[in-house]
């Protein structure tokens, strides 16, 4: 037997002793949640009000800069695998949107690592991740609302919904956030799972994703919102200079006749209707993207209290997270993908008692790949394969010390795995994906650097410290060159460090003006 094979047997054996003692892990992933629709982040508007996450912030540690994924369904693979989506092999849309397919054997989930070691593995709501949801061999436990096996039904997100109760199909109602708590309130209380064996939970809420529906009870809330228009919501050669062709032509507001930034045409998503509730403009859409968290904050308080109740408080780790941010305005958009903050950055914040410091805020950039070998190290396990993120461990114990590691994200569109090894030049595969060609990323510091995957287009360099809203590219500052010239190296060695076949083959960028 190769040593490998045996030395991961002992470990599994003697894991399996120990499994009583390893704490519970309840992995809360929201959808297209903004960090600032959270009030505990400086960045969210003066009128929202999170009290029970905030709560939780208090309890744990806040992450400020926390990169999960450029958008649903690779945010995901990235979650079940600890690959960025170059490294997810097999991955692959197929048949109608949002039709997906892989190969469990070349792309395995490590949910099923944690049940050979004892843990009970539940995964409770939104699915984007390949019509094999897993059941069985993943998880222990599953009522999965699986966008890619029922695409007639991927666009219900607040309601009537076909979800799979451990394999078996069922058309449920209700308002889906509220309804996706009480399973998992279920859960953890112990009426759905082994009583004996530590668990996993994954609880996938599908809000705040467009159509943006609140609950009933929240339809009237933040009735004294206000919302600045972004500097460079509309294409201007000033506001929008320096950056990339894609988003200097984008133009999704326009003034309607009462001056105020209007969603020209409203809300498009290939499986969503446009259903504006308060009407089209910025403020009306924000605010009603906002009412939509009130439930998750209802959900979180509503978990934490089953925690208590149940006893296992104490021996839980709590993470909440989303899988991207949203931009409303920003740089003219209406969406996610784009590599700007405003589009993909998300809450996260991790919770603890007695094992992570209290009311801690973390400065240090982290991301999406991240995640896994931060659970495994939680669970006392060992990787099961090689994964591209870090344990995050040693900066929830010092919130400030010194990290070493930058963080990238890449975009490439709908292709995962080696299909991404070429970089296309076809407009119709590049720019598949809202629009949005393919790119890479990396922040380090507060030093962001972004590579667009089209010959010859610019490169972007922004400090997020002293221009968060990223209006400022550096890149075309003769200064910055010897910045700039260090974190494009860095880019492509962490590219190659995580085995991404397209390093070596970049489109190359314009020389900086």
């Amino acid at each position: 037997m190769r040593p490998l094979v045996l030395s991961f047997i002992l470990a599994l054996l003697t894991a399996s002793g120990r499994a009583q003692d390893r704490p519970n892990i309840l992995f809360i992933f929201t959808d297209d949640q903004s960090h600032r629709t959270v009030s505990c982040y400086k960045e969210a508007y003066p009128w929202v009000k999170t009290p029970n996450i905030d709560a939780l912030a208090k309890q744990g540690v806040r992450f400020t800069h926390a990169y999960m994924g450029t958008w649903c369904m690779p945010s995901r693979a990235t979650m079940l695998t600890g690959h960025h989506q170059y490294g997810v092999e097999s991955m692959r849309m197929e048949g109608t949107y949002p039709g997906s397919t892989y190969d469990p054997k070349k792309c395995p989930f490590w949910p099923s690592i944690f049940r050979k070691y004892g843990y009970s593995t539940a995964q409770i709501g939104k699915w984007h991740t390949g019509v094999d949801s897993g059941y069985g061999r993943d998880w222990d436990h599953q009522i999965v609302w699986s966008r890619p096996k029922y695409p007639e039904n991927a666009g219900n997100y607040y309601d009537d919904q076909i979800v799979e109760i451990d394999g078996k199909p069922q058309r449920v109602s209700g308002y889906t956030t509220d309804w996706y708590t009480d399973r998992a309130s279920d859960y953890v209380s112990g009426k759905t799972r082994q009583q004996d064996n530590p668990w996993y939970l994954w609880l996938c809420y599908g809000a705040v994703h467009g159509p943006f529906t609140p609950a009933e009870r929240h339809r009237q809330t933040y009735s004294e919102a206000k919302v600045d228009e972004p500097a460079d919501i509309y294409p201007d050669q000033l506001t929008r200079a320096g950056k990339p062709h894609y988003v200097r032509e984008r133009n999704r507001w326009i003034r309607n006749e009462a001056g105020n930034a209007e969603l020209e045409y409203g809300v498009k998503q290939r499986t969503v209707k446009n259903a504006p509730i308060h009407g089209n403009t910025l403020q009306d859409w924000v605010r009603q993207y906002h009412q939509g968290v009130l439930a998750i904050d209802d959900a979180v308080g509503r978990l934490r209290k089953a925690l208590e109740a149940s006893g296992q408080l104490e021996n839980t780790l709590i993470v909440f997270a989303g899988d991207q941010g949203i931009a409303w305005g920003q740089h003219g958009f209406q969406q996610k993908i784009a590599p700007y903050d405003a589009n993909i950055r998300s809450p996260l914040i991790m919770s603890f008692p007695g094992h992570i410091p209290k009311g801690k805020v973390c400065p240090t950039p982290v991301g999406g790949t991240d995640m896994a070998p931060t659970f495994f190290a939680f669970a006392g396990l060992p990787l099961p394969w090689k994964m591209h993120g870090h344990d995050l461990t040693p900066l929830l114990k010092d919130p400030n010390r010194a990290w070493a590691h930058p963080v990238l994200t890449a975009l490439t569109g709908e292709k995962y795995g080696s299909d991404t090894d070429v970089i296309p030049t076809d407009p119709e595969v590049l720019l598949k994906t809202a629009n949005v060609p393919w790119w890479v990323s990396l922040l380090r510091g507060r030093y962001k650097y972004i590579r667009t995957l089209v010959e010859s287009e610019v490169e972007e360099l922004y400090n997020l410290e002293t221009d968060p809203e990223e209006l400022v590219n550096l890149a075309l500052q003769p200064k910055y060159l010897d910045r700039l010239r260090s974190m494009r190296a860095d880019t492509l060695a962490e590219l190659r460090r995580t085995d991404a076949g397209m390093a070596d083959s970049l489109p190359t960028f314009s020389t900086p003006r």
